[in-house]
């Protein structure tokens, strides 16, 4: 077997890999916001940007971790950190390595990325008999 038929058989693998490990890092910023974990000195109001942001990356990590609805979750996702990048990152400075927006940015793009592409095989949406990937 070459090495172009393993990358290929693996290919659809590895969205989900890609999709369920950047669900579980982006919902661990809701479970900051919104549970106290890890403690952090954020602890915004549930109706405000950031507490609303939290249920979003709460909610929304865990649909994508279990690849449910994971078109339209990566979509919205990708969405609020194209949002969140220039309400909160791009105003402190032009350069992402000084106004701390680039997992904003990564987040944004592989979000987007999935919602093109689909959740991969090992998700609910591909085991509920939609083929999504």
């Amino acid at each position: 077997m070459d090495l172009t038929s393993i990358t290929a058989q693996w290919a659809p693998r590895m969205l989900s890999v890609l999709r369920i490990v950047s669900a579980l890092i982006f919902m661990a910023h809701g479970t900051q916001k919104i549970l106290g974990f890890p403690p952090s000195a954020m602890n915004p109001p549930l109706l405000s940007l950031s507490g609303i942001a939290g249920l979003l990356e709460l909610v929304g990590g865990a649909l994508l971790v279990v690849g449910l609805f994971s078109r339209p979750v990566a979509f919205i996702l990708s969405g609020q950190m194209a949002f969140a990048y220039f309400i909160a990152h791009a105003p402190k400075s032009f350069f992402p390595a000084l106004n701390g927006g680039d997992a904003a940015i990564l987040f944004c793009f592989v979000f987007l990325y999935i919602a093109f592409a689909g959740p991969g095989p090992w998700s609910l949406d591909a085991q509920r008999g939609r083929r999504t990937y």
